[in-house]
Formats: C-alpha cells, sequence, structure tokens
C-alpha cells in the first residue's frame, strides 16, 4: 500500500474482480479516487473496472450521486470523466452524456469539435464550483445530439429547452433533491 501511495497509483487489494464483485460501488469509487488524489489506476484495476462497468447500475443512485458529486467538485473533474468514459462507465451511468461524443459542432463557432470536447473544456474552465453548477456544466449542452440539423450549417435548434428536459430526468435518476434539480 506504501509504495502505491508513493508512486501515487490506485490499486484493488488482491484480485481486483473479486473486490469488485464485493461491492460494485468500488467500481466507481477507484474513479472518484484517482480524479480527487490526482492518482493513476493501476493496470489490472482498470481491466477490472472495464469489466465490471455495466455491473454498475446495481448500486443505488444515491449513492452514485455521492460519488459523482465529489468528481464533479474536484479540481481534476473532466479528467475523473474522461476516467469514466474510458472505463466504459459513460454510457451506463449517463447515456444522454455519451451522445455527446462526436456531435460536431459548427466549426466557425466551436473549433475546438465536437460537444464532448466543448464540455470538457468547460469543466476544466470551472474554479471550485458547487456541485450543481459544475453538473449543469456538464449538462449544459446535453440537448444538442437530440436537436442537431445540418441546414445552411449545423444547427440545435431548441437544444436548451430539451437539455433542460433531459438534465431534470439525470437529476432524477440521481435522486436528487428538488432544489438540486431545480439548481441546475
Amino acid at each position: 500500500g506504501r509504495a502505491d501511495l508513493e508512486r501515487r497509483v490506485i490499486r484493488a487489494i488482491g484480485d481486483p474482480d473479486r473486490r469488485f464483485a464485493e461491492d460494485k460501488l468500488r467500481i466507481l469509487r477507484a474513479i472518484r479516487f484517482a480524479t480527487v488524489l490526482g492518482f493513476s489506476i493501476d493496470a489490472a484495476t482498470s481491466e477490472a473496472i472495464r469489466r465490471s462497468a455495466p455491473d454498475i447500475l446495481q448500486v443505488s443512485w444515491e449513492r452514485i450521486a455521492m460519488e459523482m458529486e465529489k468528481i464533479l467538485v474536484a479540481p481534476r473533474r473532466a479528467e475523473g470523466l474522461e476516467m469514466i468514459r474510458g472505463h466504459g462507465l459513460l454510457e451506463p451511468l449517463f447515456p444522454e452524456c455519451a451522445r455527446m461524443i462526436g456531435t460536431p459542432q459548427p466549426p466557425e463557432y466551436h473549433p475546438e469539435g465536437d460537444v464532448w470536447t466543448h464540455t470538457m473544456l468547460a469543466l476544466r474552465a470551472l474554479e471550485r464550483p458547487p456541485f450543481v453548477v459544475a453538473l449543469a456544466v456538464l449538462l449544459h449542452d446535453v440537448g444538442k445530439p437530440a436537436t442537431i440539423e445540418f441546414a445552411d450549417r449545423i444547427r440545435f435548434n431548441g437544444h436548451d429547452k430539451a437539455g433542460a428536459r433531459i438534465a431534470d430526468e439525470i437529476c432524477e435518476r440521481m435522486r436528487l433533491s428538488r432544489e438540486q434539480r431545480d439548481a441546475v
């Protein structure tokens, strides 16, 4: 354990598949620790997270929301979301956000690229945000994939209203309070 701490590595004790089978929340908790502490994840642990990713939905949404809050308020929040994505957790947890990946934007207004890249840049720009602000930034363009049109240029007519509806559904799924849902 001390050697891992010195090397700044998150590693499951013993067999990582067994550890994640014992407590499915550990799948997301490993990513939270890596995000908050600025650690990497051991290769065997990382592979076990990928294999266990579909099991994350066996965890209550209240517990998932607690871990997501800690990830989203951490200084490396965008890196944490990229770890969630890279470990196969984005699709089961937030399929609406997964659809942002590859959704193009007009290059004259968004030279950074797709909606996901834009959102990660916005998350990186935050300084010590409260949870609802960070979650709102994550979800601010979640309506774009559902409203994309190719006319004279790429357009997202009504993405604000679609995004508000989708964000509210996600907040309800996460069992957030009415006050948090309204703020997001």
